[in-house]
């Protein structure tokens, strides 16, 4: 079994920062991507960013250019660097991390998420 801890949210004013962070735990065997997705009131999951094996980075076309996502792969976290923040970043953060759990021997896919951490961007 595999555990997500975010941490970082919070309120911000339009034009600051957030960095949110997830920590990943348990029988990890593999983590190929690591990523936050947002879902704000009334609209869809959508992707912010995702970082791949290689550090292979894909971002949203709303925040391209205005956030940074990275790993440290020594300690199963992604993080996400969050600047130039506008009010229609406000949302709920999921992290989200697929690859495999359990062992070299006994391995099975995953595809865990967060609990989700808010993020509000005062206009």
């Amino acid at each position: 079994q595999v555990q997500l801890v975010e941490t970082g949210g919070g309120l911000v004013q339009a034009g600051g920062s957030l960095r949110l962070s997830c920590a990943a735990s348990g029988t990890i065997f593999s983590l190929n991507v690591m990523g936050w997705y947002r879902q704000a009131p009334g609209n869809l999951r959508e992707l912010v960013a995702t970082i791949g094996n290689g550090d292979v980075t894909k971002y949203g076309d709303s925040v391209r250019g205005r956030f940074t996502i990275s790993r440290d792969n020594t300690k199963n976290t992604v993080t996400l660097q969050m600047d130039s923040l506008k009010a229609e970043d406000t949302a709920v953060y999921y992290c989200n991390v697929r690859g495999y759990s359990g062992s070299y021997y006994s391995s099975r896919p995953l595809d865990a998420w967060g609990q989700g951490t808010r993020v509000t961007v005062s206009s």
